[in-house]
């Protein structure tokens, strides 16, 4: 493919000024390689380009039309990027003002529905509950990455222990031992994919390695006033993952402020070209996929200890919202519940 790469600052500049038209933000990055004859996908971008988008200081709210329209308005706007030291104090405050009638009920063990903006609680239940999140853990592991600004080229070699998973945990449908692609890649199938030895490798790739990296996921969750929070491995597979309703809220606002985080998440699909092999992969949450609505940032997650989960900072009716759902009996009770808050949500006033 003739000028198949683009560099990030192009990219960016083009995603807001055609408003990301109807491609996603992994289709215009993420390109076949026209040096490399195996078609292997990859990036050309430098460190700058690289701190521009992933500590931005801007915030970019794309509203798609419903179901597949490629109608798209892009406004930007100004945010406080994410700190990376240290504070006493949490950055996120939720206020727990609940005064809404007439709430959904709904099948998960915790929910809550939260004002992006104002921290204002609309629905909650059990939200200071401490329970497994299984791979809602990959949204701070995108977090942790995104912080260290590591080189996204850099190529990676999937290792046996990436597979390795926690307790015997099935640990990935799709990857294989020795699969390469560099780490923006490796990103994209932890987020889009919820891919385990992606997240594994992520963590063995840091500087100071798996260790490291969970230290840092613990002091981002003090950083950020996650106070039931706390993390042992970066994919999820442990159930002593374990976080509350409220806490997540928390770190979706925060992660909200990443846009590689916001765009990855909300891939609908994605072929990866190994070279040796293509990677068809969907996005894990069905309300993305569909595109029925406007969802800025996604993440779902499962194992047995923790039921279907899902978090999803969303807009609706201009409203920027963050819902949190945990220990759902079943993927479909849980879409429903999502689609049953999200309708309830447009329904109400933008204020109280």
């Amino acid at each position: 493919m003739k000028n198949a790469k683009k560099s990030l600052k192009h990219v960016l500049s083009m995603s807001i000024l055609l408003g990301l038209s109807s491609t996603s933000f992994a289709e215009l990055i993420v390109n076949p390689s026209s040096g490399n004859a195996a078609g292997s996908a990859s990036l050309t971008w430098s460190s700058d380009d690289a701190n521009q988008l992933l500590n931005s200081d801007r915030t970019i709210d794309t509203v798609r039309s419903p179901q597949g329209s490629t109608s798209v308005t892009t406004t930007v706007r100004n945010a406080a990027p994410p700190s990376s030291a240290s504070s006493s104090s949490p950055a996120y405050v939720i206020r727990d003002t609940t005064n809404y009638a007439a709430q959904p009920s709904v099948n998960a063990r915790a929910a809550l529905v939260m004002d992006a903006q104002t921290g204002e609680v609309l629905y909650s239940k059990n939200t200071n509950t401490s329970m497994p999140i299984a791979s809602l853990t990959k949204l701070m592991t995108a977090v942790v990455t995104s912080d260290a600004r590591l080189d996204m080229s850099e190529e990676i070699t999937l290792e046996q222990i990436d597979f390795a998973g926690a307790g015997g945990k099935n640990s990935s449908s799709t990857l294989r031992v020795g699969d390469k692609m560099n780490r923006a890649e490796v990103l994209l199938f932890a987020l889009m994919k919820s891919e385990n030895p992606a997240a594994a490798a992520l963590a063995r790739t840091y500087p100071g390695g798996r260790p490291a990296f969970v230290a840092a996921m613990n002091a981002k969750a003090r950083q950020l006033g996650m106070t039931s929070t706390h993390y042992v491995e970066s994919s999820g597979l442990d159930p002593h993952n374990v976080s509350s309703a409220r806490d997540l809220g928390i770190l979706v606002s925060a992660a909200s402020q990443y846009g590689l985080i916001r765009q990855f998440s909300t891939t609908p699909s994605y072929d990866f070209n190994l070279g040796y092999r293509v990677l068809k992969s969907n996005n894990t949450n069905a309300l993305v996929r569909n595109g029925g609505w406007n969802i800025n940032l996604s993440k779902t997650g499962y194992i047995n200890e923790a039921g279907r989960c899902v978090v999803m900072h969303t807009t609706v009716n201009s409203r920027p919202a963050v819902v949190v759902l945990l220990g759902a009996s079943s993927t479909q009770a849980r879409n429903n519940d999502a689609t049953n808050l999200l309708n309830w949500l447009a329904q109400q006033p933008k204020r109280i």
